[in-house]
């Protein structure tokens, strides 16, 4: 039984975005020839440039999946949990452990700013675990009889807190200290508070 063209296609596209992300990984985006992600995908330069314009487009493509898979995880362990104040922790939790699998931080965090520009890698965040980030506050904001009004900055303040502890436990940091420190934050966003 031969495969279809759609299944050889996605099966191309998958294994040069799985080698690519081997090889941003170990050698950074910079150091990664398109020649040597080919060879190690198995696939011509022909089919790299069928599918991704550019190195920088499949490096694009790398970082959206990886933050697709943060968001996930996040979505999975959040839904396990019962009120939103819950569900937010057990959120914080998953993305330090989707933060922990080799080579994220770097691609997402590092790279990902320096190769795409701030804004780009602002909207990819934006639309995967800042996303699930925002959803968890706004249902926290509701139930807490909080204003509207916080929900992008807070969104905002919080993201950078996680993306920061993400780096300082890639750097050696505890993670349980850095997960304690962001249920604190979140924890200080009571209703009293809110109301202010």
């Amino acid at each position: 039984m031969s495969r279809s063209n759609r299944e050889r296609t996605e099966a191309t596209k998958r294994a040069l975005i799985d080698a690519a992300r081997v090889l941003f990984v170990e050698r950074g985006y910079a150091e990664t020839a398109t020649p040597d992600i080919v060879q190690m995908a198995g696939v011509t330069r022909g089919a790299l440039y069928h599918h991704f314009e550019d190195k920088r487009a499949l490096f694009q493509a790398v970082v959206e999946q990886e933050a697709g898979a943060v968001a996930a995880t996040i979505e999975e362990r959040s839904l396990q949990s019962g009120s939103a104040y819950d569900r937010l922790l057990a959120g914080a939790s998953a993305y330090f452990e989707a933060m922990a699998v080799a080579g994220r931080t770097r691609l997402l965090l590092l790279d990902g700013p320096a190769v795409l520009g701030v804004e780009s890698i602002g909207s990819i965040d934006g639309e995967h675990a800042e996303a699930k980030l925002r959803e968890g506050l706004a249902e926290f904001l509701a139930e807490a009889d909080g204003p509207d009004a916080l929900l992008y900055p807070l969104t905002n303040l919080l993201s950078a807190a996680f993306d920061r502890a993400a780096l300082a436990i890639e750097a050696g940091g505890s993670r349980q200290d850095y997960e304690r420190a962001i249920a604190t934050l979140i924890g200080g966003l009571r209703a009293d508070q809110l109301r202010r």
